[in-house]
């Protein structure tokens, strides 16, 4: 049984450490996992002495399913975005009808399960990782203690499949939830007592997932309505989304502009994040 070590964040998609430096500026020991060789070596460069210290620990590699057990996969290193890396061919495969291609690289595999227990449940479990996000989730139901937070990037072309995220967080617990556009949180402010570390006054670089916990503004939700707000969300994404038909269709871009003042966001339809607080730890009524 692997404890919650309050004082620990994992970071599953460090990414360039845009999250990573936050969490560590807030005083919490980092375990941050990523496959792209050429991003772990400059987070390497811009954390050494984090690193150093033991506050920092990267683990190099892709997670993958408990059915591969092969040392090695390929992994699809985009050209162009490097957010949208990937060990999923058919994830390549869309980013290349977006012009966008990838190199095929091999990368590590990663066993998640083994790394939890060797380093403990964290605290707060942010996960970003192109199309393997739910395999880190289920990995979690091996464990009698969960994170008391968790975040993962949200299904935002199959609703089908959102749901399915939600009976996943819902099964391992999780019965409130926060839905965040991830486009407006270059417009985050902690709170002036942070609740989850120290309070910074911090100002997120591009690419951050921002705030997590106590520490947003609004009450937690449930899951009812967390779908709901997900209904009307992917109602925008049919009509601005990637897939759209209709988004240039002049009428289309003027409910648009309508939209951006209404939600005062420059981010329509936006990506998202569902963050989810553990029952075991929700103190809320």
């Amino acid at each position: 049984m692997s404890k919650v070590n309050r004082n620990l964040i994992y970071d599953v998609g460090m990414h360039k450490g845009e999250d990573t430096a936050f969490y560590l500026k807030k005083g919490f020991s980092v375990i941050a996992f990523e496959a792209d060789p050429d991003l772990i070596a400059s987070c390497k460069e811009r954390f050494q002495e984090k690193i150093k210290e033991n506050k920092l620990i990267i683990v190099e590699g892709a997670i993958v399913n408990d059915n591969v057990s092969t040392k090695t996969i390929k992994f699809y290193q985009n050209q162009n975005n490097s957010v949208w890396n990937t060990v999923v061919e058919d994830w390549s495969a869309r980013n290349e009808t977006f012009g966008t291609p990838s190199s095929i690289i091999s990368v590590p595999t990663v066993n998640f399960k083994k790394c939890i227990e060797k380093f403990g449940m964290p605290h707060y479990m942010k996960i970003d990782i192109e199309g393997m996000d739910l395999v880190c989730l289920e990995t979690l139901s091996h464990f009698e203690n969960k994170p008391n937070y968790i975040s993962i990037e949200s299904e935002k072309v199959n609703f089908s499949n959102l749901i399915k995220e939600f009976k996943l967080l819902e099964r391992l617990g999780y019965n409130k939830f926060k839905v965040i556009n991830q486009g407006d949180v270059p417009k985050q402010k902690e709170p002036l007592k942070s609740v989850e570390g120290q309070t910074l006054n911090y100002v997120f670089e591009p690419g951050s997932s921002g705030l997590f916990g106590n520490d947003f503004e609004g009450s937690w939700i449930s899951k009812r309505m967390a779908i709901l707000k997900y209904r009307f969300i992917f109602f925008g994404y049919k009509l601005f989304g990637d897939h759209s038909k209709i988004k240039k269709w002049r009428i289309i871009k003027l409910f648009k502009r309508v939209m951006v003042k209404l939600l005062r966001t420059e981010s329509v339809p936006g990506w998202y994040d569902t963050h989810a607080i553990h029952s075991s730890y929700n103190k809320l009524p």
